[in-house]
């Protein structure tokens, strides 16, 4: 019982975090969605390839049970799995980041909780695991990224929330008087310097 409970509400949870994720890129131009906008270069359309990716390995290789499509090259020293390349469409991406939830979403509704998987990528001696643990992990590798997905677009043009109905008209006025109070305490908490 508990166990039905525990996978329905992860499984829930991380349907969410894919909608949300796929949300931030809605209405945004070609060049805001690919936009490195964090040092490290970190954009929307990268964040939905990377989990797109991460998703695929943990519900397919680790369960024996591969992604039916080619997956993009993981980790690779150029970060490529973070990107979109220049012939890698808005549509391509978010196409294979719905086929892999599908196929994801598959593995979670044949295998029970306790069904073995392995990660060979984790170190010893955690590579031997099971689907409730994956789907611990990958919820928060999702929810994580997400949240990248939240600040990157709010920077953009000040767009919050998880999803549409969330989303309230911005009284700019509030927010940079908001704002404008949390630098004041900020700066008063600071050290003086002599």
């Amino acid at each position: 019982m508990i166990d039905d409970f525990a996978k329905d509400n992860l499984h829930g949870r991380l349907r969410r975090d894919r909608e949300a994720l796929l949300w931030k890129l809605d209405g945004l131009s070609e060049y805001d969605a690919r936009r490195p906008l964090t040092a490290t270069g970190t954009n929307l359309l990268g964040l939905v390839k990377h989990v797109a990716s991460v998703e695929a390995r943990y519900f397919g290789e680790v369960f024996d049970r591969p992604s039916p499509e080619p997956l993009p090259r993981w980790q690779d020293s150029d970060g490529s799995d973070l990107w979109a390349t220049e012939d890698e469409t808005r549509d391509q991406i978010i196409g294979f980041y719905r086929r892999t939830w599908e196929h994801s979403d598959a593995t979670i509704n044949e295998l029970p909780l306790d069904a073995p998987g392995h990660v060979p990528w984790w170190p010893e001696p955690y590579p031997n695991t099971n689907l409730f643990a994956v789907m611990v992990h990958v919820l928060g590798e999702s929810n994580r990224h997400a949240g990248h997905a939240d600040i990157l677009r709010e920077c953009l043009d000040g767009r919050t929330g998880m999803r549409p109905e969330h989303e309230k008209q911005i009284d700019e006025e509030a927010r940079a008087a908001y704002r404008a109070k949390i630098e004041q305490v900020a700066r008063a908490a600071a050290p003086m310097k002599a």
